[in-house]
């Protein structure tokens, strides 16, 4: 009799806690519904009104960890939608795309969940990037360790995190705004870095004493390994090809000699067997951001693809790859210009994939932030449709050349639409003398490029008297055209 009392009460228990972890679970709205590949992949809302979420991880304890750039480290239980902050950094400098930015996570055999942070630090006028060591501890983390700094800067800063599955750390670095930097094995800027956990040197990277593991980059966002060890990076072009690479130890990726393939005539006697190209290059740029190598079975429609996120473009892509994970077989836009910005993406170890909008960065898009941003969303198998049905569609660019259509793909982004320009880093070009005054110089400013602004002088003479002519009569300016016979004899004169 006591055995059967003892088994009902059992029972009569699990009923009563799987009750209660039912009522603990938390039902997130669908808010729309993606059609590819044969499935239905849901879209649902996690958190709302964050302030740029940088960086997402997976981590041990199965909770979505985030950076904001302005300086805190914070974690999202995906079932219950709790939310606690488990580090400020009041030291982090944030301005434009420096602040708190990359971050991964390891568990030592102990248990220990380590976090590996990468933020913009700056005293006097000294700007570093700092890669540094936390432990997590009673749902704080704690014990800072810096394990490297390097120069850093207000832009190309790169920078993403990533522990290999043998448990190094790899960290794509930008240059700094120092376009030398790149081609310089001995600067640890525009470079894939190679540490062990305590920030000493492996004994087997390729060169001894050097964490320099691949290096000619400019300013990379995103990076990811799959379970081959293959690891990719995506990376801003200046402005033109925005590139998807296939890293190797000691590969020279062609920045800024080479940008995207080398199929221009400057260009062409850099390319030596030491340059690698990358296996996608995107002009008009879309601005990539991060990167997964999704290999689940959970999600079959997006199987052995890389998932990329776009700022500029914003969209979520699927670039399907095949068998070997070296050559790209099709590139499909699942989402496009709904929720603004995307800047980093993650995949639980159940296959479910997570993506931070970045719509309070520097740069939102025309109609951004809306009243929720930023917000974090998840993808997985819907059991019904709801909301907005988006079907992915092929990434093919049919646009116009025409000054309008060329103005928005190549100038918008920074300019906007409007050309008021981004407050004390792009300027308005309404009005401006150097846009409605004398057509040499501002041929030389467009050619040549300046500062922050790039060299265009990659678009051909009819391009560039379209967008050209379209700007100095756009906006209230009401200034002559620039014909391309105009730019063809500049060119000829000035040997470009």
């Amino acid at each position: 009799m006591m055995r059967i009392f003892v088994t009902v009460s059992c029972i009569l228990c699990l009923f009563a806690c799987a009750g209660k972890y039912e009522e603990d679970v938390k039902e997130f709205p669908q808010i729309a519904t993606i059609e590819t590949g044969g499935s239905l992949l849901g879209v649902f809302e996690l958190a709302l009104n964050r302030n740029v979420p940088w960086e997402l991880c997976w981590g041990p304890d199965d909770k979505l960890w985030f950076t904001e750039q302005e300086g805190r480290v914070c974690r999202l239980n995906t079932k219950t939608g709790e939310l606690d902050t488990l580090l400020v950094l009041p030291e982090v400098w944030f301005k434009r795309t420096a602040g708190l930015l990359g971050m991964d996570l390891y568990q030592e055999k102990d248990g220990t969940i380590q976090a590996f942070l990468n933020y913009t630090y700056k005293q006097d006028s000294l700007i570093t990037s700092r890669l540094v060591r936390y432990e997590l501890k009673e749902d704080k983390l704690i014990n800072p360790t810096i394990l490297l700094e390097i120069p850093g800067s207000n832009s190309h800063n790169g920078s993403r995190v990533k522990i290999s599955r043998n448990g190094l750390v790899y960290w794509a670095t930008g240059d700094a705004h120092v376009y030398e930097n790149a081609q310089d094995s001995t600067s640890v800027n525009g470079k894939i870095l190679r540490l062990s956990r305590d920030g000493s040197i492996p004994a087997d990277n390729p060169i001894p004493g050097s964490p320099v593991w691949a290096w000619g980059f400019r300013n990379m966002q995103g990076l990811a390994e799959n379970s081959k060890g293959q690891w990719y990076s995506s990376e801003h072009g200046e402005a033109s090809d925005d590139e998807l690479n296939l890293l190797k130890p000691l590969g020279n990726y062609g920045w800024p000699q080479i940008e995207g393939f080398a199929d221009t005539e400057k260009e062409k006697p850099h390319k030596r067997s030491d340059k690698i190209e990358p296996l996608r290059a995107w002009t008009p740029t879309i601005a990539p951001a991060g990167i997964v190598y999704y290999e689940s079975s959970r999600l079959p429609a997006l199987q052995n693809s890389i998932l990329l996120v776009t700022l500029k473009a914003q969209s979520l892509r699927k670039i399907k790859m095949d068998r070997s994970g070296t050559k790209v077989l099709s590139e499909e836009i699942l989402v496009d210009s709904v929720f603004g910005r995307l800047r980093s993406i993650a995949v639980s170890d159940k296959g479910e994939v997570f993506i931070a909008t970045s719509n309070r960065d520097w740069n939102p898009a025309p109609g951004f932030p809306k009243s929720a941003d930023d917000r974090i969303l998840q993808i997985s198998l819907a059991k019904d449709l709801k909301g907005n049905l988006w079907k992915s569609k092929p990434a093919l660019v049919h646009q116009t050349n025409d000054g309008a259509g060329l103005y928005q793909r190549y100038c918008a982004s920074c300019h906007k639409p409007d050309g008021t320009g981004v407050k004390d880093i792009f300027p308005s070009l309404v009005k401006n003398d150097k846009v409605t005054g004398e057509k040499t110089a501002l041929l030389q400013l467009v050619l040549n490029g300046k500062e922050q602004m790039p060299s265009f002088a990659f678009l051909s003479d009819d391009e560039l008297a379209a967008v050209l002519s379209y700007i100095r009569q756009s906006w209230s300016n009401e200034s002559s055209d620039i014909t391309s016979t105009h730019i063809r004899n500049y060119r000829h004169t000035n040997d470009q």
